[in-house]
């Protein structure tokens, strides 16, 4: 999909966010590539708006500058900016996964190609973004209201990298 130079589009562009704040991701080069890939791992998605490079003074000419998607009703911005921009784990992305197979799917595609476990549920993609892939239920393990309950929860998730839903439950239960 590429821009218009139709003046409708700019007196309402659908691909410009009604929402108050949108994740903008930037990156060295892979913005293309993270635009194809992330629509493939989250199954409600979709590529709204890309635009390309027409002017050779900042680079290939036909080559991706900025791009819309939406993952779960949530759009993103990503853009291609050189290697002075790169991502840290000061910055993640969270994934409530209402069950093990859910965990299990984002997990395996999350880090497949170069991708790479971390820690606790965190995970960084192939293009060094972070990730927590955690239960939905895990808000409601961690603040039962029983101090007890909830440090056993998190004691169980510190051995973890991939969270698993049945040992959480497990150390919740006691």
């Amino acid at each position: 999909m590429n821009s218009s130079d139709n003046t409708s589009d700019l007196e309402n562009p659908s691909f410009l966010s009604t929402q108050k704040i949108t994740t903008f991701l930037t990156f060295n080069n892979q913005a293309e590539e993270a635009l194809d890939f992330y629509p493939s791992v989250f199954k409600d998605s979709k590529v709204i708006q890309k635009t390309v490079n027409n002017d050779e003074r900042i680079g290939k000419v036909g080559a991706m500058l900025i791009a819309t998607m939406e993952l779960f009703g949530q759009k993103f911005m990503l853009m291609n900016a050189g290697p002075n921009f790169t991502f840290t784990q000061g910055f993640s992305l969270m994934v409530n996964c209402d069950s093990q197979e859910e965990i299990d799917e984002y997990w395996g595609k999350l880090t497949s190609d170069g991708g790479k476990e971390v820690a606790c549920g965190w995970l960084t993609d192939k293009f060094g973004v972070s990730w927590q892939i955690v239960p939905a239920v895990m808000g409601k393990l961690m603040s039962s209201g029983d101090p007890e309950k909830s440090k056993r929860v998190m004691g169980a998730m510190m051995q973890m990298v991939k969270l698993d839903i049945a040992g959480l439950v497990k150390a919740y239960e006691g």
